[in-house]
């Protein structure tokens, strides 16, 4: 038995220490700290030029369904028509219950 004990002293692998392993756990909730507020900029300002995006869609099929049936364009008519989705009609209004600043001055009515 002391012979079988012997051996697997000799085959321990040599570990990390409490001490190492805080320290990484310190390291590492310090570059969360860093980083999450970050993400979270990065991902409000891709919303915001997602939205504005399907702005810009919208008014342009807007501007397209005027110009093939001379008639002004409303949000109903273009999701009716199938140039928009509904997804894309909440969007633009959603974008219009809290316009930014720099929002385009046209609107298409509902």
């Amino acid at each position: 038995m002391k012979l079988l004990w012997r051996k697997l002293q000799k085959k321990a692998a040599p570990a990390f220490t409490l001490v190492e392993m805080l320290i990484v756990l310190l390291i590492i909730s310090v570059l969360m700290l860093l980083f999450v507020p970050n993400l979270t900029k990065q991902k409000d300002a891709i919303n915001e030029k997602g939205n504005a995006a399907v702005v810009k869609v919208v008014e342009s099929q807007a501007e397209l369904y005027e110009l093939n049936n001379d008639s002004t364009a409303t949000l109903s008519k273009l999701v009716s028509d199938g140039s928009i989705t509904a997804k894309q009609q909440k969007a633009y209004n959603d974008y219009y219950a809290n316009p930014p600043k720099d929002a385009p001055s046209r609107q298409v009515s509902n």
